[in-house]
């Protein structure tokens, strides 16, 4: 009978730890899923700051849409909170010769996406400073036109941790950018450039903090 106890006792006992084990990897999984905020609810502006006047910004059958006014005129759509170090990931879709971006950090970096207004070329995925050297080269994407899909959805993967910055461009590294001035938090914001009739769509835009 002893034996029999013990036996039954350990069978017990280890199926108690990989109960124990089952539900603490079913945790830690729910906890990482968690981690992905949702900056983009697919049916209104809510958590951004939207201008007073809006006829730039709308949402259609869940796409955030982008598009100048009559007057041509630009805006930036700014996240309500504030961010430093983070994992942005994005679809995106857009036609034709457009100027937009995603706007990180304080004092303020830019993502391109489109065509450069001053260089008047794609920059797709390279980082533009506003200063001097406004597309360093260290910063510019590489290979770009083996990953980017004209007219259709991109997906965008941009981390900045520290004074390093990292784009995926489709599964694919293709920029990464390092510069200790960037290093303020600040709200994330999506561009259209002034100047030019352009239309950009995004979805599935979510983030996670590091």
């Amino acid at each position: 009978m002893k034996s029999i106890f013990t036996f039954t006792s350990l069978a017990k006992s280890v199926l108690g730890l990989l109960c124990f084990g089952a539900l603490t990897f079913s945790s830690a999984s729910v906890q990482a899923a968690e981690e992905w905020v949702a900056l983009f609810n697919g049916r209104d502006l809510a958590g951004w700051k939207v201008p007073a006047t809006n006829l730039f910004w709308k949402v259609v059958e869940g796409v955030l849409v982008g598009e100048n006014d009559e007057k041509l005129k630009g805006n930036v759509l700014y996240t309500e909170k504030s961010y430093k170090d983070f994992i942005l990931e994005a679809d995106v879709r857009w036609e034709g010769e457009i100027d937009s971006g995603f706007m990180i950090r304080k004092p303020e970096l830019q993502l391109q996406i489109g065509v450069s207004r001053s260089l008047k070329r794609d920059m797709t995925c390279s980082f533009y400073t506003g200063g001097a050297e406004r597309y360093p080269e260290a910063g510019q994407a590489k290979d770009l036109e083996k990953y980017l899909k004209p007219g259709q959805w991109n997906t965008f993967r941009l981390q900045a941790k520290g004074n390093t910055f990292t784009v995926w461009l489709n599964g694919h590294q293709v920029s990464e950018y390092s510069n200790e001035k960037y290093s303020g938090a600040a709200p994330i914001g999506l561009q259209i450039h002034p100047g030019l009739k352009m239309k950009v769509e995004f979805r599935n835009i979510r983030l996670k903090e590091l």
